[in-house]
């Protein structure tokens, strides 16, 4: 028991200090990225939040995190809603509650899997960089790192083999069918959009309208 503590204590703490030192240095490779490294390669391009598109910043937090300035890490709202959602209707698909913040602590410290030891771990991880990254280093590393298609990471990358544009460069049409394929990268292509991305996209188009980014000083 002795030792389980000492080895819970040392990982507690390396996890602590990989949290600061990602809050300056950019995060070289995730889990994700390893696992599916041999399968499809890693294609990525590090971008400052500054060289990406503000449209796709809304874009991609109207589609995944609409109350992303308000809430601390976890949205309990959007987690009791989707609780009352998948309770009524039963099968899927399923409506989860992941914010932004919580999918950034996946992409960048976990492993895949939806086992509640990892659920647990990826809120404290939530809470923690919220506090010691702030909202737009949290944007800025997950625009990043997720995926966006078969060894396609973050948005640089995904500009540029979806749309043969830079992040910077992306019009607000483009964005959205880049934020529409996030649920499924590997399924959907923003290059060749399904009906049901398109329609997705649509959505997304008109959301993001209204997403104010006056936190993060880019327009």
């Amino acid at each position: 028991m002795k030792r389980l503590r000492r080895w819970i204590a040392w990982a507690a703490a390396a996890f602590a200090g990989v949290v600061v030192l990602y809050r300056w240095v950019p995060p070289p490779v995730t889990p994700l990225m390893l696992l599916r490294a041999r399968e499809s390669g890693i294609t990525k391009t590090w971008v400052p939040l500054d060289a990406v598109s503000p449209t796709l910043v809304r874009a991609v937090i109207a589609a995944e995190d609409g109350r992303f300035f308000t809430h601390g890490g976890v949205d309990w709202v959007a987690a009791r809603d989707a609780r009352e959602y998948n309770a009524r209707h039963g099968g899927a698909p399923r409506r989860g509650a992941s914010t932004i913040t919580m999918q950034c602590a996946r992409n960048v410290f976990l492993w895949p899997g939806k086992t509640w030891i990892r659920k647990t771990v990826e809120v404290v991880l939530a809470y923690a960089i919220e506090a010691v990254w702030g909202k737009r280093r949290i944007l800025e590393v997950y625009l990043n790192v997720i995926e966006w298609g078969p060894g396609v990471y973050g948005a640089e990358a995904a500009a540029r083999a979806s749309f043969g544009v830079a992040a910077a460069d992306l019009d607000p049409p483009r964005a959205a069918l880049l934020a529409a394929v996030l649920p499924n990268p590997r399924r959907w292509a923003a290059s060749h959009p399904t009906s049901y991305v398109l329609g997705r996209a649509g959505v997304i188009l008109r959301r993001a309208a209204g997403v104010r980014l006056d936190a993060l000083d880019v327009r």
